[in-house]
């Protein structure tokens, strides 16, 4: 199912709405396509809707609910990307971008980040950070890849 959140968000002199799908992102990519709404609207785990699309949102099948509800159903879900894992850049809904690319989420390379000097010098908070993270983005894509 489509969700849409009333367009209360201001920002850049308009106001905006969150869509979602407590599906899959494929579902909420193929409704923001038939929609129109452009790819860069798409934000980690939500398009960001301008209030110009939202009675055409709504005529095509989405559901209007709170924003409580946009992120109660995300979790629900299972598909929420909250900015303080995964970056507040913009993702296209592959792969986490707040990863650095020398770092993989692979078991090999969390197993070699966990276990490399910089872990134990005194800069560690951040291979603590890397490593928190790259644990976190390795579990979140095994778990939805089923190998886990």
């Amino acid at each position: 199912m489509i969700y849409v959140d009333p367009p209360i968000w201001p920002a850049r002199g308009r106001l905006w709405s969150h869509l979602i799908s407590d599906v899959s992102l494929d579902e909420l990519h193929a409704f923001a396509e038939r929609l129109g709404a452009p790819r860069r609207g798409f934000d980690r785990d939500h398009y960001d809707l301008p209030e110009e699309r939202f009675a055409l949102a709504v005529r095509l099948g989405a559901r209007v609910v709170s924003s409580r509800e946009i992120v109660r159903l995300l979790r629900a879900a299972g598909l929420r990307r909250p900015k303080h894992l995964y970056g507040g850049q913009r993702s296209s809904g592959a792969r986490p971008p707040s990863l650095s690319s020398s770092l993989s989420s692979s078991p090999a390379d969390v197993a070699s980040l966990a276990s490399s000097p910089l872990a134990s010098s005194p800069f560690s908070s951040e291979a603590s950070s890397r490593l928190r993270l790259a644990r976190a983005d390795a579990s979140h894509w095994a778990a939805r890849d089923g190998t886990r």
